[in-house]
Parts: structure tokens; C-alpha cells; sequence
């Protein structure tokens, strides 16, 4: 079995696509070309938690007698009266964010960068973004 799974076209991959989903699962390189150009098959959970490591480091502040979470250089932000409240409001503003930018704003120049991170929250769940957001994701 070769160390990678690369496949010349979508039919190729469809004819071998456990192997495809296999080869990715394990960690391999696996590819499928397509005229318009190739495309990789990534196991979802290694995919978020490396990207989670390019990410900008929450920042969460105390202030007036409340909880502010936000993330550097993201039009994303939650305030709150406790610590608790504070970081499940920025999981629900995190994915009020991600449907915008899948629907309207992965185009916008001030928001076409943020693909890493709106690719982290949808393959996330609320628990992990919990993680993230308090440091322990890391």
C-alpha cells in the first residue's frame, strides 16, 4: 500500500474512496486532482487542531465588573457578567460568525482571511471551542 493516496480524478477517487478517506484518517497525504486544481482529503480533527495553533490567542479581560472575550484582529466579541457567561456568548458569537462568513462575507476583503478560524469553529463542537477559548485546547 502506497504511503499516500493520490488520485488522477474525481473518478479515480470515487472508484477508491475508502481508501481515499482511510489514507486521511491515518495522517497520510491524500489528494484528488481535478481540472480546476487539486484538492486534499484532511481527518477532520487533526485538521482543527493544527489549525487552532495558527490561530490568534483568546484574550479574555475583566472590566466594570464583568467578562470580555475577544480575539485579536476578529470582528469577534462576547461580554458578560460571569467568566461562564462570557465564553458561551463568544461560542455563540463565533458561530453566528462562521454562518456569515460561509454565507456572505468569505469574500470580503476584511474577512477572507479568517478561513482558518470560521474551519475551526464548524469543526468544533461546544466543548471544544470551550477548550480553546480558556487555554486547555493547546
Amino acid at each position: 500500500m502506497s504511503v499516500a493516496a493520490h488520485f488522477d480524478s474525481y473518478s479515480a477517487a470515487r472508484a477508491h474512496f475508502k481508501d481515499l478517506l482511510d489514507a486521511a484518517r491515518r495522517g497520510r497525504v491524500a489528494t484528488v486532482q481535478r481540472e480546476t486544481g487539486r484538492a486534499a482529503v484532511v481527518d477532520a480533527d487533526r485538521l482543527r487542531v493544527s489549525l487552532v495553533g495558527g490561530l490568534p490567542l483568546p484574550q479574555v479581560v475583566t472590566e466594570d465588573g464583568g467578562w470580555s472575550v475577544f480575539l485579536p484582529g476578529v470582528p469577534v466579541a462576547a461580554d458578560a457578567a460571569t467568566f461562564d457567561e462570557a465564553i458561551e456568548e463568544m461560542i455563540v458569537a463565533l458561530r453566528e460568525y462562521a454562518d456569515d462568513w460561509q454565507e456572505r462575507l468569505l469574500d470580503a476583503p476584511n474577512h477572507r482571511n479568517n478561513w482558518a478560524l470560521v474551519q475551526v469553529v464548524e469543526l468544533s463542537d461546544d466543548t471544544q471551542l470551550r477548550e480553546w477559548l480558556v487555554g486547555s485546547a493547546r
